[in-house]
């Protein structure tokens, strides 16, 4: 059986700046019907990596592949227009003075007899059949975004690239148009490589998400891999709020003030940093003889008094101050409990779900945390 190559290919793109690298070294693969999600903060450089290539940027070094033909590498370049490229952005880029219908036509041959029928049929996949006469500034939000998904998709892409295309909607809106567009990309077939700086949005999307950082892709991954098993603290923080403790590495063990954790692959005497999600910070109601008991993996309980709680929907998120050093630890409970501050609780970790990484790379994240989000 032949083995078909990737729909889109990129080998160890470089790009400079001013004697500055801001790409550096990136590769990924993407197959077709695909969703891979560049995700990063502001000034990683996830859209210059999209706009080489769409093309209109150019590498220092590396190359691209689209099908397994040669794009673009520092020699040879086929122009953004001959790539079968589609884009969305951020802002929709519709053309004001056009109609609905034209818009999503633009890209299509006049020559083409079915040129109308294909506009007819992605109107009706994006529920906007009958909108083909009115106008983009006739249109809400997401019925721009919706037009601007069938004149991306109306040329049959083999690649589609996404700018942020889902930050100028409604919050309300959101989840529901990006599954509609996901639903939509993956019929069509196209390699869809999709630029976020929003953990929730790569995970509801993407089959694949590379975490930017610097310019660099830092870890390639499944969402739940990413999410579960991160590469560093930096990494295990784009995605959610994060407890630190601080301790020394004895054997393999680590002592805490919530009991000892295993901490395998650190030297002796190393010092280490465990990493716990808020949602991972268990209250041991069993204290005030309010619950069951705690189980194996759940640590010895230490004591803390609530600073603040805030009600968040689904849950609520409690802050303690911790009595051993008065460290602060967040904790996301169910919403129906939320403790006034000054309440005394002990509280748990669950020991199967924690993080633990070398403090001098938990230094290291800390800098690129900060410097990622300037």
């Amino acid at each position: 059986m032949t083995v078909q190559p990737p729909r889109l290919e990129v080998q160890n793109i470089c790009r400079d700046f001013g004697g500055r690298r801001v790409v550096d070294d990136v590769s990924f693969t993407i197959g077709a019907g695909r969703v891979t999600c560049l995700l990063g903060p502001s000034g990683c450089s996830k859209s210059t990596t999209l706009r080489i290539i769409a093309g209109v940027d150019m590498q220092d070094q590396g190359r691209i592949y689209a099908d397994g033909a040669l794009v673009c590498d520092t020699v040879f370049r086929v122009p953004p227009e001959r790539r079968h490229i589609g884009m969305m952005f951020q802002d929709f880029a519709l053309f004001p003075h056009l109609s609905v219908a034209e818009n999503v036509a633009f890209g299509l041959s006049r020559r083409d007899p079915g040129r109308m029928r294909r506009v007819d049929e992605l109107l009706e996949r994006v529920a906007l059949s009958g909108f083909g006469a009115k106008y983009p500034h006739e249109l809400s939000g997401g019925e721009q975004q919706r037009v601007a998904l069938a004149r991306a998709l109306a040329p049959r892409p083999r690649i589609m690239l996404m700018d942020e295309p889902f930050s100028g909607l409604d919050e309300r809106l959101r989840d529901g148009i990006r599954d509609d567009t996901l639903s939509l990309l993956k019929e069509e077939g196209a390699a869809v490589l999709l630029v976020t700086h929003e953990p929730h949005e790569a995970m509801r999307m993407a089959d694949e998400i590379a975490l930017m950082r610097a310019g660099r892709i830092v870890q390639r991954g499944a969402p739940y891999n990413l999410y579960n098993a991160p590469v560093d603290r930096a990494a295990a923080a784009f995605f959610s709020d994060l407890n630190v403790l601080r301790g020394t590495s004895r054997g393999a063990l680590t002592d805490t003030p919530f009991g000892q954790f295993l901490t395998p692959g650190h030297a002796d005497g190393a010092e280490v940093e465990i990493v716990i999600r808020p949602q991972h910070l268990k209250i041991d109601f069993d204290r005030n003889g309010r619950g069951p008991n705690p189980t194996p993996q759940d640590g010895t309980p230490a004591r803390g008094v609530v600073t603040r709680a805030r009600f968040m929907g689904r849950d609520s998120l409690v802050e303690f101050a911790m009595d051993h050093d008065g460290s602060i630890l967040k904790a996301s409970v169910p919403a129906v409990f939320l403790p006034s501050p000054g309440t005394v609780l002990w509280l748990m970790i669950r020991r199967d779900r924690c993080f633990v990484f070398p403090a001098q790379a938990s230094d290291d994240s800390r800098a690129a945390i900060a410097a990622g989000g300037a």
